[in-house]
């Protein structure tokens, strides 16, 4: 029996704790099939990033449109999409497809590095938002989003409420940049039904990859089948249990490990 094949757009992470190299590592753990395209190449370790070169349009393109031409992709995740070129292109790419598109708005690390060029915002607002199954911002990412500056449990409802007015199908916003909030992640579709869902703290400073690890296993579980929330939780108990095994490698924020027992 052939697995489900799940494609993620987003940039590389020399150091292999995020972006394409966490993506892929996640598809794998959960028997799914990964497939890749290139935005950026970033130079970075656990302690932080130092450079990035973004791809041309063109070379994006050409990578999508080679899986999409060949392989059944049965679910699509973008991450790093450094500025609107990247993004033209990837929207262009997605409009036409009817499988489950997640994207996440990879524009501020959680330690804070700005991973997206400030013209590129309203471009994921206006391309990149409407045709997205699934938004899966943190709080940072929200905030630019909005334009709320997200302090509260009751901010991020609001937030959520007023991202789905943007053209998403659903919104979940990643609260754990609160401390208040850790470990619990606010999910709301487009039938108004909002719910937290909450998994158990971790106390780790390894924690590199876990908001890409966290979309990429609700890609992997939407591309096998499984209904949004179900993926969602899913994918959640997933990286929770990355969190309990992360790795303190290099002299930084090690990644979580995508390769723990629980899977």
């Amino acid at each position: 029996m052939l697995p489900p094949i799940a494609l993620s757009i987003a940039g590389s992470d020399s150091g292999g704790g995020a972006g394409i190299q966490a993506d892929l590592k996640t598809f794998s753990a959960l028997q799914v099939h990964g497939c890749s395209a290139l935005t950026c190449v970033t130079a970075q370790n656990t302690c932080g990033v130092s450079r990035v070169d973004a791809l041309p349009p063109e070379a994006l393109t050409a990578q999508i449109e080679a899986v999409l031409s060949d392989l059944p992709v049965a679910a699509i995740k973008t991450g790093m999409l450094l500025n609107p070129g990247l993004i033209e292109a990837t929207a262009a790419a997605l409009a036409p497809l009817l499988i489950p598109r997640l994207i996440d708005p990879v524009m501020v690390s959680r330690a804070g590095s700005l991973l997206l060029e400030p013209q590129a915002i309203e471009a994921y607002r206006q391309l990149l938002l409407p045709l997205a199954e699934l938004i899966t911002p943190n709080l940072r990412e929200a905030r630019l989003l909005s334009g709320l500056p997200i302090t509260t449990s009751a901010e991020v409802e609001q937030a959520a409420a007023l991202l789905l007015e943007q053209g998403p199908a659903a919104v979940l916003i990643k609260g754990g940049g609160l401390a208040d909030l850790r470990g619990s992640d606010y999910l709301l579709q487009a039938d108004g039904q909002g719910c937290w869902l909450r998994s158990t703290t971790i106390d780790t400073p390894h924690t590199h990859g876990s908001g890409c690890t966290l979309a990429a296993a609700i890609t992997a579980w939407r591309a096998r089948g499984l209904p949004l929330l179900e993926a969602v939780t899913a994918a959640k108990l997933y990286v929770e249990g990355g969190l309990r095994h992360a790795l303190a490698i290099g002299a930084g924020q090690g990644p979580l490990c995508h390769w723990h027992p629980l899977f």
